[in-house]
């Protein structure tokens, strides 16, 4: 004999067990403000004891809308986008969105299946960090998604949506500066993907510190790779075994530069010492790093919550101008040089 699957408990029974209206139960699952405290605390204990659960994806069916919000980042184990995740989050919850997150590995092959799963889930937006191999077939595909869509980090040519980022350009061009100002004379720019658009944007400003101040670079110092600790620790050593190595590094990231500073230790130097270096985001880990990190503030969790922001605005406001947010960067300077 075949059992019958249980019936499935629905927001009119949460309702009637409650002591409330249907209309104040569907208030709540949507996060809505307009209801008291005490009434709330009475209605999710209901849906607690009767096992509640919220189809979220019928209930954008019958509002032709939707709650969640989809965002696709290159790494979850860069604390740089840790931070940016959680500005993501504290400003779209103000809001009732609840967020799925997709991470690419700065893959296009997984970028494009993010974007797919995103939109098999109906999202009703989009924040995307694109990868740094996105072509303008990446910018055809977003612009046929007809949702919201804001980037952040890296924009990408091409396409007339939201952004949210950092200068550059003048964060790069500030840390060099610093470095030709101390008097060094050969500095390395070590690590990112080359002309990606946030690789290339630093890379102006480097030259034009130089520029500047009359020096001339020896573009063997200058060498990409991953954007990680392991890419910063064997991009180092290629670099310092130059014939005419330098004496400063400027490095893509901060995780470029604690893999940099691992590598020059095994080769005997003292970084802050005997070379100095410079890193880029200002993650968490700078400040207690050996030694504390020279490096530039991107404002990681700022560029987050900014991000949010846009995206809420472009949901609510279709129409609206397109924006592009800019954010000023910072050095801050620590032992390291």
């Amino acid at each position: 004999m075949t059992t019958k699957p249980p019936r499935r408990v629905t927001l009119q029974d949460v309702a009637k067990h409650a002591g409330v209206s249907r209309a104040t139960a569907s208030l709540i699952v949507r996060n809505s403000p307009k209801v008291a405290d005490s009434t709330r605390e009475k209605v999710l204990q209901s849906m607690e004891e009767l096992g509640y659960v919220y189809d979220r994806v019928a209930a954008n069916l019958r509002s032709q809308s939707s709650m969640t919000i989809g965002t696709i980042i290159t790494d979850v184990g860069n604390t740089f986008f840790a931070q940016l995740l959680l500005g993501v989050h504290q400003e779209l919850e103000k809001h009732g969105y609840t967020v799925l997150l997709g991470t690419t590995y700065d893959s296009l092959k997984d970028q494009n299946r993010l974007i797919s799963t995103m939109l098999e889930n109906r999202v009703g937006g989009l924040l995307l960090c694109p990868v740094s191999e996105s072509s303008s077939e990446t910018v055809d595909r977003i612009k046929q998604l007809n949702i919201p869509i804001v980037l952040g980090i890296r924009e990408l040519s091409g396409l007339a949506c939201d952004y949210v980022g950092l200068d550059y350009k003048t964060g790069a061009y500030t840390a060099v500066t610093h470095l030709l100002g101390k008097g060094h004379k050969r500095v390395a720019f070590i690590g990112g993907i080359f002309e990606s658009t946030t690789w290339t944007e630093r890379m102006i400003g480097y030259r034009i510190a130089h520029e500047e101040a009359g020096i001339e670079i020896d573009d063997k110092l200058i060498i990409d790779s991953e954007p990680t600790r392991e890419g910063g620790l064997k991009v180092i050593q290629q670099v310092m075994n130059h014939d005419n190595p330098p004496t400063a590094i400027f490095c893509f990231s901060d995780l470029i530069a604690f893999g940099a500073i691992i590598g020059l230790r095994k080769m005997g130097y003292t970084p802050g010492e005997d070379i100095d270096i410079v890193g880029f985001d200002n993650i968490p880990e700078a400040e207690i790093s050996y030694p504390p990190l020279t490096t530039v503030s991107s404002f990681a969790q700022v560029t987050g919550t900014k991000a949010a922001k846009l995206l809420h605005k472009r949901i609510k406001e279709p129409g609206r101008e397109i924006q592009r947010i800019i954010i000023e960067p910072e050095l801050v300077k620590r032992e390291s040089s």
